[in-house]
């Protein structure tokens, strides 16, 4: 059932909706086959230490109820369907972000007889966090760059937030980056 509204109010209705998003995603974890390397970092970046949760990040155990799925490991024969499964349980707007060299590229199992590849073979990935096992800096920075992505105005915020943590090595921009091809995969597609 869809409820027909002037424009305006579907702007100030899309524009409350992302700033709730971003102000309060809520994550869903899924290993699809990894070596759990990523896995211990993903919990490292909830710990005291890291604190993703001063951004308003929630881990949540339903996809039903997640903003954002965080994959790590590479897509195997037997998870392909669940993954897919998982990504179509989450409402829209959903994003994904892949942790790790295995659920970018397949990693170390890459050629494998029961390995398809990364994430992106099987659904649309947002934002890439690249390593073999990507620090818990690492991993907030492409959180944080999903933040920017959904709430632009409020990017130099996100950075201070991660400044004022003790984390300025983790604030990436689009200039830093520039050409550098081991650093591309942290830009939000």
């Amino acid at each position: 059932m869809t409820i027909e509204m002037p424009p305006h109010w579907r702007a100030v209705l899309d524009r409350i909706r992302n700033w709730s998003l971003a102000n309060s995603p809520w994550l869903v974890h899924y290993n699809s086959g990894s070596c759990n390397g990523c896995d211990i970092e993903i919990l490292a970046t909830l710990t005291p230490r890291y604190d993703l949760e001063r951004l308003g990040i929630k881990l949540q155990g339903s996809p039903r109820h997640a903003d954002v799925l965080v994959c790590t490991g590479p897509v195997t024969r037997q998870s392909r369907d669940r993954l897919r499964r998982i990504y179509e349980q989450i409402p829209e707007p959903k994003f994904v972000i892949a942790v790790g060299a295995c659920s970018i590229s397949g990693g170390a199992f890459r050629g494998c007889y029961n390995i398809l590849g990364g994430v992106d073979e099987v659904i649309p990935v947002d934002v890439y966090v690249p390593g073999c096992a990507p620090r818990p800096e690492a991993i907030i920075n492409g959180v944080a760059i999903l933040l920017k992505k959904l709430q632009p105005d409020r990017a130099a915020e996100i950075d201070r937030l991660l400044v004022e943590a003790g984390g300025a090595s983790m604030v990436v921009s689009q200039k830093e980056v520039g050409d550098d091809a081991y650093a591309e995969p942290f830009v939000a597609r």
